[in-house]
């Protein structure tokens, strides 16, 4: 299978899941399939509101609501296990409304393919632009980056992102440093 055949199938296996979600008050953040022999799907969840917390007893609830709508539909072949999280601290940034929602903080970034001689990334996310590309700061620099070069993202575990985790708003504007 190559790499476009199963990021194809993890948009399936997503657009399955995600009204699922949706019902019980999450909103899907992340689908992946990980492993070789003994292959994980990872489901990563957050609440509708983005404003709580995830619990043990919601990752339950997912995860006994997802195991029933995968069972139905089956689109993976063979054994696998189910793993259903939060985003945590350093989420993985994949949505625009993502790198709009923690402007002012730290993020590393994977492109696709060189941006500006730089394949590699990490600086300051000051948030998207209208066209969708996304404005960092790196090294005193602004970049814009467009946001379908980006490969994958995360937030990157900081005092400043800490603090607003602490106070419940660790996607707020006020938390720039």
């Amino acid at each position: 299978m190559t790499t476009e055949q199963a990021g194809n199938r993890l948009d399936d296996i997503a657009a399955l899941l995600a009204p699922t979600l949706h019902d019980l008050g999450f909103d899907l953040v992340q689908v992946r399939l990980v492993g070789g022999q003994r292959r994980t799907l990872q489901v990563m969840a957050e609440p509708l509101d983005k404003k709580s917390s995830m619990t043990v007893d919601d990752c339950a609830e997912i995860s006994h609501a997802v195991s029933a709508v995968l069972d139905v539909a089956d689109p993976i072949e063979g054994a696998y296990s189910l793993e259903v999280s939060s985003p945590g601290i350093d989420r993985p940034l994949v949505r625009p409304d993502d790198f709009a929602r923690f402007a002012g903080h730290e993020i590393r970034a994977e492109l696709d393919q060189p941006h500006e001689g730089r394949k590699r990334l990490i600086g300051r996310l000051d948030g998207v632009a209208g066209d969708g590309d996304v404005l960092l700061t790196i090294d005193g620099a602004e970049w814009r980056v467009p946001f379908a070069r980006i490969k994958k993202a995360k937030l990157v575990l900081t005092d400043a992102l800490i603090a607003a985790a602490l106070k419940g708003n660790a996607g707020a504007h006020e938390a720039r440093e």
